[in-house]
């Protein structure tokens, strides 16, 4: 004989540690199972593809920054690209390099942020305190190529803001080697365990199915065994030059997205370290976007994706020949992911919650943007 107990309505979040931003979920409960759950967003809107129209296409650059600020390089690149696209813009071979080191560097930051804070979430405080370290070891190198820490603004229309300082690519290469040393510790302090494989294994299951039916993309993709990377299915920049592997996992639970983000890791060490062995000497930037003031793509329209550290990153631009853009649509990754978490709530405990949720590695700047 079951108990039927009488439903509440509880809030969690938007001023909630474990949100990740202000971020609230309302959800419908009986005794401690999750009968209900709705995301509510919009708490840190700002209206981003709105105010581009009143820029100027490099002055939008440092906006991108503030998307998923932690990923901030990537955001600044795949704009670029889009007007990059609309221009017909040839980028220095030099300038792609840089590119390629600077985005994968903070590849690995944004899911080291992710790393710590998810273990932090379920009750583990050490892991959160290796995490930082090494993430902060990256942003030193960011910082010194970039001038900031987190919103970069280091992409330009047509190349980079600046080059590489002198012994900045020595620096790099000793970088990829204590974070590849460091990387096993993650392993021997956290993949095993069974409190957390407990609170993991077999809990916030997504189907193949119900993956590619609700569009998600990065990690959470590819833990329900979908090989898609954009780097490799549709190769952008100058990826077609690296080898390196797509991990994916079948099980699509929370501890496949966190197998699949820890390979990542890997996998963006490799690139770096070959990018950083085939650099080139030469221009940084196109001698169209030094002059940033003149920019004016042709009247016209294009989209442009790459790969963020949360999936699929896409920028529509629309031109009507003159300096700033008439339109400009986001697509932003942890927008889309975060849309199946209602239907991944339903049933579960509420113990459950947070580590299905922290699964998804939601970032708020870019779902309200």
């Amino acid at each position: 004989m079951s108990i039927k107990t009488e439903q509440m309505v509880l809030n969690i979040g938007p001023q909630h540690p474990s949100t990740h931003g202000v971020f609230r979920i309302e959800v419908v409960m009986e005794g401690e199972i999750i009968k209900q759950a709705r995301p509510v967003i919009g708490y840190l809107h700002r209206g981003t593809e709105k105010l581009a129209e009143d820029l100027t296409y490099s002055q939008f650059i440092p906006y991108t920054d503030r998307l998923d600020y932690m990923n901030a390089m990537t955001n600044n690149y795949v704009y670029c690209a889009a007007i990059e696209k609309m221009m017909g813009l040839e980028v220095p071979e030099r300038a792609e390099y840089l590119r390629v080191i600077t985005m994968e560097l903070n590849r690995i930051a944004s899911h080291l942020v992710w790393w710590g804070t998810y273990l932090l979430d379920i009750g583990a405080l050490s892991p959160f305190i290796y995490a930082f370290r090494d993430r902060d070891t990256i942003l030193d190198r960011l910082n010194e190529i970039s001038g900031a820490r987190m919103t970069f603004n280091y992409m330009r229309i047509g190349g980079v803001k600046w080059d590489a300082p002198d012994g900045w690519i020595e620096k790099v290469k000793e970088t990829v080697k204590v974070l590849r040393k460091n990387m096993e510790e993650y392993d021997t302090l956290v993949t095993g365990n069974e409190v957390f494989l407990g609170r993991t294994k077999g809990v916030g299951i997504i189907t193949k199915e119900d993956a590619i039916n609700w569009g998600l993309s990065g990690p959470a993709l590819r833990g329900s065994g979908v090989k898609f990377d954009l780097r490799k299915d549709q190769p952008y920049s100058i990826y077609d030059r690296f080898d390196f592997d797509v991990p994916t996992r079948e099980e699509g639970d929370c501890f496949a997205r966190y197998e699949v983000r820890l390979e990542e890791m890997r996998q963006s060490l490799r690139i770096v370290e070959q990018a950083c062995e085939q650099i080139v000497e030469g221009d940084i930037i196109h001698k169209k976007g030094q002059r940033i003031m003149m920019i004016k793509p042709p009247a016209g329209e294009t989209y442009f994706r790459c790969e963020a550290s949360k999936g699929e990153i896409g920028v529509y631009v629309v031109s009507n020949g003159k300096n700033k853009p008439y339109r400009v649509k986001l697509r932003r990754p942890s927008f889309v992911n975060v849309e199946i978490l209602a239907s991944m709530l339903k049933g579960r405990n509420i113990a459950d919650l947070v580590a299905i949720f922290g699964s998804l590695d939601v970032v708020l700047g870019e779902v309200d943007a």
